[in-house]
């Protein structure tokens, strides 16, 4: 009944775009979450911990191919597995 699974390290530089050469899919097997500036974010497509960005969509607009535009905000960032 002792669940001693390890944890992959989580990457400083982390996307949910699979097509992204920063998509790391052994992360997204847990739950990870997002603090930017100690407030919790669920809505972060991609961020950066050591330049200190996260980039989330910018309301409802899409590029042509049906993507969600995504606005970069710089802060103190934080990954944690949940």
């Amino acid at each position: 009944m002792n669940d001693t699974t390890t944890l992959p390290p989580l990457p400083d530089h982390l996307s949910i775009d699979p097509r992204s050469p920063h998509h790391v899919a052994a992360a997204f097997e847990h739950d990870i979450g997002i603090k930017f500036n100690d407030k919790e974010r669920s809505d972060v497509e991609e961020y950066c911990v050591s330049e200190g960005w996260i980039k989330v969509p910018a309301g409802k607009s899409v590029d042509r191919k049906g993507r969600p535009m995504l606005i970069k905000l710089k802060g103190k960032v934080e990954a944690f597995y949940r």
